[in-house]
């Protein structure tokens, strides 16, 4: 999966230094202003937000979710974004009432993440832009009480307990698969996106998360698992001296490893890039 230069290759990082030409204001506003709309398109592939907005005077379906049978409610045009749900109401065409879609497997809080974001466009907390520091945060984070850090601190725990792994893991990830199980490919760049907000996880966490992410994606989807091994690679000092890390290292899996590989790509990409350094002598 992950082949060599997995991460920024020696020529990102090396080479020979170039001038940038001049830049006017108005060429950084337009900048910011792509950079803006790009991520505002994230939140287009919920019907909410289309030019026309569905019709909310469609069949109502009865969702039950979970283990306990926990019910919601949605309208069918609405659930019809997803290719799932499409599929799951086509075989109940013929039944102008009681349309219901059973997902047992599914956790409730993750569901209703899903629903939300089917609605709106988002889900809590959304993804808001600081058009101050110009930069994208999470809703209500505040500035971490330690001074020597400037990362926010979520207003919103993070994790959840999930019952089918059976402990907590971050709730970006299980709504990531869950986009991947109902097609919604939009809501997967989003909650990744989120995840790359979030700081100060337990070691532990992330690592059932990590896993969570492998057993519930499939291998031709990179983009949660590359996210994972990036980030123990740039916490590699709190990993290695994780008893927890040991111990999820001698149970082993694909995980370890994908990031051994991408370990080695590391250390390959550090050499090319101190050999592109060191003057050649005849």
């Amino acid at each position: 999966m992950f082949g060599k230069r997995s991460f920024a290759s020696s020529k990102d990082r090396s080479g020979k230094i170039t001038k940038q030409p001049k830049r006017s204001f108005r060429d950084d506003s337009r900048q910011k202003q792509r950079i803006v709309d790009k991520m505002e398109s994230v939140r287009m592939d919920s019907p909410m937000m289309e030019q026309v907005s569905p019709s909310l005077t469609s069949a109502i379906v009865t969702i039950v979710v979970g283990p306990d049978q926990r019910l919601f409610a949605a309208h069918e045009d609405v659930l019809c974004h997803s290719p799932y749900f499409t599929e799951a109401l086509r075989d109940q065409f013929f039944e102008s009432t009681n349309r219901r879609i059973d997902l047992p497997m599914e956790e409730p809080e993750i569901f209703s993440c899903i629903l939300e974001y089917l609605y709106k466009g988002d889900y809590y907390p959304r993804l808001v832009h600081d058009k101050r520091r110009q930069t994208w945060m999470l809703e209500g984070a505040v500035s971490s009480p330690d001074p020597n850090k400037g990362d926010r601190v979520a207003a919103v725990e993070p994790t959840f307990f999930h019952t089918g792994v059976g402990d907590i893991i971050l709730r970006d990830t299980a709504v990531y698969c869950a986009a991947d199980r109902y097609g919604l490919e939009e809501l997967k760049k989003l909650s990744l996106r989120k995840q790359g907000l979030q700081s100060g996880i337990e070691v532990g966490t992330i690592l059932r998360s990590a896993r969570y992410a492998y057993e519930n994606t499939p291998d031709s989807d990179s983009r949660l698992r590359a996210h994972y091994l990036a980030l123990i690679i740039r916490s590699r000092k709190t990993f290695k001296r994780s008893g927890t890390m040991q111990m999820e290292m001698e149970i082993g899996g694909k995980l370890f490893f994908d990031l051994f590989v991408a370990m080695c790509n590391h250390v390959d990409d550090i050499v090319d890039a101190s050999n592109a350094r060191t003057p050649k002598t005849i």
